[in-house]
């Protein structure tokens, strides 16, 4: 269902932005250097392949592509939630990909609200032992959760739950949203409880609030929310104002300048999913290919502003927001 063009937001964040092109750049493109470090790992490029999926057969299969494609190019990968196999360990091999990438960060996945409803440190250390994880995203998706019909919506008082986790955690907890972005106001109280990496996750790609109405059999509600929250390019500029935190910029990211265009808003690392789900579901071959063509756009947009290290991307003035 996420791959269903009804299911994007049609309003694209990103194209609201452009960079100055820079006619003479005064840098050798073939001396670009995309790498970044990341949980303590050496990455070819700064991407994520964001969590998707897993606890079914099909979620094997692309959690499996996924894995190789990112081990052969160099990208940090997330599994989808979790959730499942904590309750059903049969279900774990879905998620089990470390085999594959043995070099690259992998990021385990739980939702928060589950602190709510009976899960702690040792569950949160379970999913991260499962597939020998250098993170743990705990996911946080309140839209998501009340409009499906079984949603978890008792969200009161997971901050200092949260921040136990982190203290109790032996590896580095990463907080994203799912699609509604998270503000700066909640970047920086997460901060406060001692998480310093974030993903923006914001509004701008897949609507949850579609996908979740459509299987309440309430579509009207699914579209009446479908532009709720911040788009990807605020949300990536809030947080990056905040010293101390380390900036995961997704959320309807969908290639190299858009990617271009996250690192230069201030994020250090980017998310990606969907370009990646549908090659994945073919073959390793093909998830590479896609996750090549993105680094070869980014590399461009890079070339034509002059920028030769993500640093200097990250640092750039070239950025300018249309009609600004």
């Amino acid at each position: 269902m996420a791959l269903s063009e009804r299911m994007q937001l049609e309003r694209r964040f990103f194209s609201e932005y452009a960079f100055e092109h820079l006619a003479l750049p005064e840098i050798d493109m073939d001396r670009i250097d995309l790498s970044v470090e990341f949980l303590g790992r050496r990455l070819a490029a700064p991407l994520l392949i964001s969590c998707m999926t897993g606890g079914t057969e099909e979620a094997t299969k692309i959690n499996r592509h996924l894995a190789a494609a990112a081990e052969e190019t160099g990208v940090a990968i997330g599994v989808g939630s979790q959730r499942k196999a904590i309750e059903d360990p049969t279900l774990a091999g879905s998620f089990q990909v470390r085999d594959l990438v043995p070099s690259m960060p992998l990021l385990a996945n739980l939702g928060a609200v589950q602190l709510n409803y009976g899960y702690g440190a040792e569950e949160c250390r379970r999913a991260v032992a499962m597939i020998e994880a250098d993170a743990l995203v705990l996911h946080l998706n309140p839209l998501q959760e009340a409009i499906q019909p079984e949603g978890d919506r008792n969200f009161a008082d997971l901050l200092p739950k949260i921040g136990r986790v982190v203290d109790d955690l032996e590896v580095p907890v990463v907080v994203k949203e799912i699609g509604c972005g998270l503000s700066g106001d909640v970047g920086a109280a997460l901060l406060e409880q001692g998480v310093t990496i974030v993903d923006s996750a914001g509004l701008g790609g897949t609507s949850w609030s579609r996908i979740e109405g459509a299987r309440a059999g309430d579509r009207e509600l699914g579209e009446l929310f479908a532009d709720w929250g911040v788009p990807t390019p605020e949300s990536i500029a809030q947080l990056a104002a905040l010293d101390g935190l380390t900036v995961i910029g997704s959320g309807g990211v969908r290639n190299g300048v858009e990617v271009a265009k996250a690192l230069a808003l201030g994020a250090h690392l980017v998310g990606l999913a969907q370009p990646f789900l549908e090659p994945a579901t073919r073959s390793v071959e093909e998830t590479v290919s896609a996750i090549e063509q993105v680094l070869h756009e980014l590399r461009i947009a890079m070339f034509c502003i002059g920028a030769e290290s993500i640093a200097a991307l990250r640092t750039t003035e070239r950025l300018k927001r249309r009609g600004g």
